[in-house]
């Protein structure tokens, strides 16, 4: 009875998540062939084997290195959706208020999150803010550019309709008719922020800026050691990490905050 039970609800499972689990049972084969036949050099490449034993000998330091690559990230990111979100609404609101921002935020976008590394650690000194300072600067400007694009794209035949419903000042407009309307571009732009800070959460703890994290580990070192077998375990992990924050998002904001957008899926 307890088989026929395990069938019945897995059955769904494997029908529903097949087609995202086979590809990965696939690759993970086809690599653990290419290190054992191909490369038979454990250095250049190490086969999967090899790095599921390395998750065993590290099981006690990864929970902590998560826990403050986490940490880093959160402080960044919350950060950046706090100064993005009003900055990119009053550029996209207020025509004057982009003519004056616009110039700068153009002039400090294009550089590196890397380049400020020096700077968070002498501002911050190697602290979690120095890692999430990084992680904001990293951010921000996905999540301002789409918060912008979002109020300025604002439909003016809904602004018309509120306006003649008795919403005239800005400060209703924005809070009745632009913020809901421009949601959908803000989410969009949390979820491009999110991975371009959890890729400057690695580098900044690579550079230095903190003495915990999975980056750090990885570049201070695994890398120094050649120890490459946990230096691929620790790139997964960081993969995995990925993937679960941006599949949690999507939930969040796809099937709970704007079910009513769901369109064809096919």
């Amino acid at each position: 009875m307890q088989r026929i039970k395990i069938k019945i609800k897995l059955g769904p499972f494997l029908k529903k998540r097949g087609l995202e689990i086979a590809p990965l049972c696939a690759a993970v084969i086809v690599w653990q062939i290419i290190a054992d036949f191909a490369v038979k050099n454990p250095f250049i490449l190490p086969s999967f084997y090899s790095v599921v034993l390395s998750l065993f000998k590290l099981w006690r330091i990864i929970p902590l290195d998560i826990f403050m690559s986490l940490l880093h990230f959160g402080i960044g990111l919350a950060l950046a959706i706090c100064v993005a979100v009003p900055i990119g609404a009053c550029m996209g609101w207020f025509r004057r208020v982009d003519r004056a921002v616009d110039p700068i935020i153009e002039v400090i976008r294009p550089i590196p999150p890397i380049a400020w590394i020096p700077f968070a650690i002498i501002w911050c000194h190697l602290t979690h803010q120095a890692a999430g300072f990084v992680v904001f600067i990293g951010a921000v400007f996905p999540i301002l550019i789409n918060t912008y694009a979002g109020f300025r794209g604002v439909e003016k035949i809904l602004v018309e309709a509120a306006q003649v419903l008795g919403c005239s000042k800005n400060r209703d407009l924005i809070k009745s008719v632009a913020f809901p309307s421009s949601l959908p571009s803000i989410a969009t732009g949390i979820r491009i922020g999110m991975g371009v800070g959890w890729m400057c959460v690695v580098a900044a703890e690579m550079f230095g800026v903190s003495r915990y994290g999975l980056g750090f580990r990885l570049f201070q070192r695994f890398y120094f050691l050649h120890q490459t077998d946990n230096l691929l375990l620790y790139m997964i992990i960081l993969g995995l990490i990925a993937l679960i924050l941006d599949r949690a998002f999507r939930y969040f904001v796809e099937e709970r905050l704007f079910r009513w957008r769901a369109g064809i899926v096919v």
